[in-house]
C-alpha cells in the first residue's frame, strides 16, 4: 500500500527500482543480493513489512523475520553501496501511556509482538553503519491495500450496524500524504528518527463516524471499549505522534487527517463510478 504510493510520488523525479515479492524475498539475503546485482542506487526505501498486528502476535518469529531481519539485510547492502536507508516504523513502538503526543526521543516500550518487531527493525537500521532515516507513522490507509477505512466504508454501504473501539487514539494517515512527507525528508537530507502523520487525532470510533458523515450514510455506530472488543494483541491507548520535528526539518506539516480522509473517500467514490 505504501510502496505503491511512494512509487507514484517519486517516479517523476527519480529513477526507481521497484521490488515486490516477485523480485525478491527480502528475508533471504542471497535473494536480495542476487536481485541487486547490476543495480546502482543512492537510497533504499524499505516499505515492506508484516503489518497484521494480531497475526504478528501468533507468528512472532515470522514478524521478526519480516520487520527486523529484512532491515538488517537491506541496511548491510546500503552500507556496502554507500547508500542511505529509509525504514518505515510505527506508532506501536510506544505503550500508549503518554497523555501528550509522543516525541521522537520518548523511550519506546511496545506492548505487542508487532511493535517489538518494528522496534527491532529500528535498531537494525540504526546499527547498520549506513546513513539512515527512521520514519514512524500511524494508522495507514490508501489504495492497493486492506485498511480500516475501506472496511468501514464497505460495511456502511451494506447497511451494517457497527461497534467500534473508542478508547484508542491516533492519527489516521493517508499513504499518499506520507509518501509526500518522505519525499520532503529525502530532499532535506534528513537522518535519524522523524514522526510523519496527518495532523490531528481521533479514535477508531471517531474515524468511523467521520467516514459515515462524509459519505452521507446514516448509520448506527456504537462506541465500545477495548475490553468489550478483545483482540489477540494489545493496542496502545494513545499513539499520537508529535509532528514538531517534521515541521522543523521540512518547513511543512502534513494536512489534517480529515482532509486526507475526504480526498481518499472522493477517490474511492470516483473509482466506483468508473467501474459502474
Amino acid at each position: 500500500m505504501l510502496g505503491r504510493a511512494l512509487a507514484a510520488r517519486l517516479e517523476a523525479g527519480h529513477t526507481l527500482f521497484l521490488w515486490g515479492r516477485e523480485e525478491a524475498d527480502l528475508t533471504q539475503e542471497a535473494a536480495v543480493r542476487a536481485a541487486a546485482q547490476g543495480v546502482e542506487f543512492d537510497v533504499i526505501v524499505h516499505a515492506a513489512a508484516m503489518t497484521d498486528v494480531d497475526r504478528c502476535e501468533s507468528e512472532s518469529d515470522r514478524a521478526m523475520a519480516a520487520n527486523r531481519d529484512t532491515t538488517r539485510i537491506l541496511g548491510a547492502m546500503a552500507r556496502e553501496r554507500n547508500a542511505s536507508l529509509v525504514y518505515i516504523s510505527s506508532d506501536y513502538v510506544f505503550d500508549g501511556t503518554n497523555s501528550n503526543p509522543y516525541l521522537e526521543e520518548d523511550p519506546p516500550h511496545p506492548i505487542n509482538a508487532y511493535g517489538r518487531s518494528k522496534l527491532a527493525g529500528e535498531e537494525a537500521a540504526r546499527s547498520c553503519g549506513a546513513p539512515h532515516l527512521v520514519v514512524r507513522t500511524s494508522w495507514l490507509y490508501g489504495p492497493s491495500g486492506k485498511n480500516f477505512v475501506d472496511t468501514i466504508a464497505a460495511r456502511l454501504v451494506q447497511g451494517e450496524p457497527l461497534r467500534v473501539v473508542n478508547d484508542q487514539r491516533g492519527a489516521p494517515t493517508y499513504t499518499l500524504d506520507l509518501a509526500h512527507g518522505i519525499e520532503l525528508l529525502l530532499r532535506r537530507g534528513a537522518i535519524g528518527t522523524v514522526h510523519a502523520t496527518n495532523g490531528g487525532s481521533t479514535t477508531w470510533h471517531g474515524l468511523a463516524v467521520e467516514i459515515a458523515r462524509y459519505l452521507v450514510i446514516p448509520a448506527a455506530i456504537t462506541p465500545v471499549t477495548s475490553a468489550e472488543f478483545p483482540r489477540p494483541a494489545a493496542r496502545p491507548a494513545n499513539s499520537v505522534l508529535s509532528g514538531a520535528r517534521f515541521r522543523a526539518l521540512t518547513g511543512e506539516s502534513l494536512r489534517s487527517w480529515e482532509e486526507g480522509l475526504h480526498q481518499y473517500l472522493d477517490r474511492r467514490r470516483a473509482a466506483a463510478g468508473e467501474a459502474a
